[in-house]
């Protein structure tokens, strides 16, 4: 399989709407005391197509989710989104952590876990189905995510690509 280039995008003149997916405290012992800080994993998308990630480290809480919102905008991708959903079955893996995003018929949901989830709302994906294979650690499972989102082609692009018609993308 193929792996394709992600379609990066400016968000600059976005509006885009952020969610928290995991806060990490981080305990440091050190001669006088322990040392706390934070790491929080950040989605930001605009629900029409566009998403990023990002992570954020900090002594305070509310400071990492803002230096994680900052790198999640320096991080966005273009997702084709279909009807509400995705044009075609993608896999991806990283890490330890292997997902599988399917399509799914008008008004199945987003059938998803935590951190998926959390990508895939972000992204404007209404009806999907999805599964988190291997490990569940949400840093991968984000980055799976977006990788197998980055996958996906565009169903005119396919039909250019081919020389056929879109009608004859869908019915093979």
């Amino acid at each position: 399989m193929a792996k394709q280039q992600l379609t990066r995008v400016k968000g600059g003149d976005l509006e885009l709407h952020e969610k928290v997916v995991a806060i990490n405290r981080v305990v440091k012992t050190t001669k006088g005391g322990r040392a706390f800080s934070f790491s929080a994993l950040v989605v930001v998308g605009n629900g029409a197509g566009v998403v990023g990630h990002g992570l954020g480290k900090a002594k305070e809480v509310q400071e990492a989710i803002t230096k994680g919102i900052d790198d999640a905008k320096k991080n966005l991708i273009k997702v084709p989104v279909m009807h509400g959903t995705i044009p075609h079955e993608q896999l991806a893996k990283e890490g330890a952590a292997k997902v599988m995003i399917r399509p799914a018929a008008h008004g199945t949901g987003v059938i998803a876990g935590g951190s998926m989830r959390a990508v895939l709302e972000a992204a404007g994906i209404t009806d999907v189905l999805s599964k988190s294979l291997g490990s569940a650690n949400p840093h991968n499972v984000v980055k799976a995510t977006f990788t197998a989102l980055g996958m996906l082609r565009e169903p005119i692009k396919v039909a250019k690509d081919r020389n056929i018609s879109l009608k004859k993308v869908f019915n093979g």
